[in-house]
């Protein structure tokens, strides 16, 4: 559990003009990403737009991001979905081989009821041979994870040992802390949120600004969890006026801009998702310049 608490973040999968797989600026993503300082990587989430790669490109994009990484980081993979049979037969099938553990989504579209959720989790706990992080977002999901259902799984299961709660409901968010178990760990979904979130007791972050500016927000992160509440101020407000642009046309089009302003690699995302308006871009270049 050590593993997963600090800055995790959530690495977006960088695209050539053609809409190719762009190794070359995936290579620089994971050197950066290293060399700043964060805790962990998490591979093929949202952010990583999982869902418009074909089975042999994720794999090939995890394969590429193990051998780059070397062991350097542990590696969370996501496996997500809402068809619960399909998710069960991918994690039966699925090398585990240099991965520490599972993120995995709340089940989108379906809606289901608490129940509902409990049962995938449960199938998915009872299959998969790696520790399990839950992962809470209605805004994407279309169905809240109530904190109720989080303490059924959390105790149900041992191999469920974390969420990476992005409600947004702070009041259910010191619900889970509150109430978990000991050794269950709570990790922000939310950059902005990240900072008072740990001051209420999470012990992390999945990020998304994290691969941006992986030494500034995981130094943050650190001194917090150190109760160097000044110094983590100090950074949390250093980089606070990202958040709006990063977010107001989507992640991951926000970060991808971003990423290309510091010529790490290109703003291009695929389809449906486009990317941000000049107008995004040109008040992302001028926070880098400032």
């Amino acid at each position: 559990m050590e593993k997963i608490k600090g800055t995790g973040v959530a690495l977006v999968t960088p695209f050539n003009t053609d809409l190719s797989i762009d190794y070359v600026g995936l290579e620089k993503l994971l050197n950066h990403q290293i060399e700043g300082g964060i805790d962990y990587l998490v591979l093929m989430g949202t952010t990583g737009e999982s869902a418009v790669l074909s089975k042999t490109e994720r794999q090939e994009v995890i394969t590429f991001c193990k051998k780059i990484n070397a062991g350097k980081l542990p590696i969370v993979l996501g496996i997500g979905g809402n068809n619960t049979l399909a998710l069960v037969d991918e994690i039966k099938a699925t090398d585990f081989t240099g991965i520490d553990a599972v993120l995995s989504v709340s089940p989108c579209y379906n809606k289901p009821t608490q129940e509902g959720i409990y049962q995938h989790y449960k199938m998915i706990a009872e299959a998969c041979p790696l520790p399990i992080i839950l992962y809470n977002v209605p805004g994407r999901t279309a169905s809240n994870m109530a904190s109720e259902t989080t303490f059924r799984l959390a105790n149900d299961f041992e191999n469920i040992i974390a969420i990476k709660e992005a409600s947004g409901d702070m009041d259910q968010i010191m619900k889970i802390i509150k109430n978990k178990p000991t050794d269950f760990v709570v990790l922000s979904g939310d950059d902005g949120l990240t900072l008072p979130m740990i001051y209420m007791g999470a012990e992390g972050v999945i990020s998304v600004i994290g691969q941006s500016h992986p030494k500034e927000y995981s130094t943050m992160v650190t001194e917090a969890r150190k109760g160097n509440i000044a110094n983590a101020n100090a950074l949390h407000y250093s980089i606070y006026d990202y958040y709006e642009p990063l977010y107001a046309e989507g992640n991951p089009a926000g970060i991808k801009a971003c990423l290309e302003l510091l010529g790490i690699s290109k703003a291009v995302v695929r389809p449906p998702l486009v990317e941000v308006s000049p107008t995004i871009k040109t008040q992302l270049k001028v926070l880098l310049n400032s």
